[in-house]
C-alpha cells in the first residue's frame, strides 16, 4: 500500500493494490471542500483514469461525522461561491464527469449539499448506518444544480425527490437504501473495508468487461430502450469476438478460472 497527502493534509491518497482510495481529510470543516481540495480530487481521478494499473477508485471522508458537507461556506463567503466546481466536470471534478472506471463512495457520515451530489454521481454507494443525506442548499438561498436535483429526478419518485429538494431536510441511509439510491448500509466502522471489498470483487473480473458493462449502462440510461438494445448488440458482438471473451467462455466450459 502506498499513501501520500495532497494539498497539505486535506486529501489523503492511498494505493491499495489496483484501487485508488481518496479520503477527504477536513473533519474540522465537516469535510467540506475548499477550492484546492476539490481541484486535488479532480486531479487524482484524472490520474486514476489514465493509469492502466488502477482499476477502481473509492472516495470517503475522515472520521465518522461527515462524508462531505459540500462546498466550504467560509471560503465561499470570502472569495465567492462556485470555486469548487471544475469546468466541464462539476463539483470536485466528479458530478459532471464521464468516467471509464468504477467510482465507489464510502459514505462514513453526513453527505449533504455537494457531498450528496458526489455520492449520487458515484457508481456504488456504501453508507454507514448513521449516515444522513440531504440537499441543504435551499436553506442558504441556493439549489442543488450540480447534479443533485437532476439525479434525484431520475432515481426516486417525484414526491420524495421534491420533499428533499424543497425542504432541505436530511434523509436516513436506510430510507435511501429502500429507494435504491444507495447500494448497501453497513455499520459505521465497516464502510472503508466494505468499499474495498466491493472494489476488489469488481477487479477480480475482466477489467475490459467491467469497463464495457459500465459504459453500456451509462449510455443506455440516456437512450430509448430500442436504441440501447441495438447499441448493446453491436457492442456485445465485438466483445464476443475478442480474445478475452472467447477465453472466458472456454474457461467456463473447462471448469477453470478465467485469466
Amino acid at each position: 500500500m502506498r499513501k501520500r497527502a495532497a494539498v497539505g493534509e486535506s486529501l489523503i491518497v492511498e494505493r491499495i493494490g489496483a484501487v485508488t482510495l481518496l479520503t477527504i481529510n477536513r473533519p474540522h470543516r465537516s469535510n467540506a471542500l475548499d477550492a484546492a481540495t476539490s481541484a486535488a480530487i479532480d486531479s487524482e481521478i484524472d490520474a486514476a483514469e489514465t493509469d492502466a494499473a488502477v482499476g477502481a477508485v473509492i472516495i470517503t471522508g475522515k472520521g465518522d461525522r461527515a462524508f462531505c458537507s459540500g462546498m466550504d461556506m467560509k471560503e465561499a463567503a470570502a472569495i465567492g461561491i462556485g470555486h469548487g466546481l471544475v469546468p466541464g466536470r462539476g463539483f470536485a471534478g466528479i458530478t459532471e464527469r464521464r468516467r471509464a472506471k468504477p467510482l465507489i463512495a464510502g459514505v462514513n457520515g453526513a453527505a449533504v449539499a455537494g457531498g450528496f451530489e458526489i455520492a449520487l454521481a458515484c457508481d456504488i454507494v456504501v453508507a454507514a448506518d448513521h449516515a444522513l443525506f440531504g440537499l441543504s442548499e435551499v436553506k442558504r438561498g441556493l439549489f442543488a444544480y450540480a447534479g443533485g436535483i437532476q439525479r434525484l429526478a431520475r432515481q426516486v419518485p417525484r414526491a420524495t425527490a421534491l420533499a428533499m429538494i424543497l425542504t432541505g431536510e436530511p434523509v436516513a441511509a436506510a430510507r435511501l437504501y429502500d429507494l435504491g439510491v444507495i447500494s448497501e448500509v453497513v455499520p459505521g466502522g465497516r464502510v472503508r473495508d466494505r468499499a474495498l471489498e466491493l472494489a476488489q470483487a469488481i477487479l477480480a473480473n475482466n477489467w475490459e468487461a467491467v469497463r464495457n458493462g459500465k459504459l453500456l449502462h451509462d449510455m443506455a440510461a440516456d437512450m430509448p430502450v430500442d436504441q440501447a438494445l441495438r447499441f448493446g448488440t453491436a457492442f456485445g458482438n465485438a466483445t464476443l469476438a475478442s480474445v478475452e471473451g472467447k477465453e472466458g467462455v472456454a474457461a467456463f466450459a473447462d471448469r477453470r478460472a478465467a485469466p
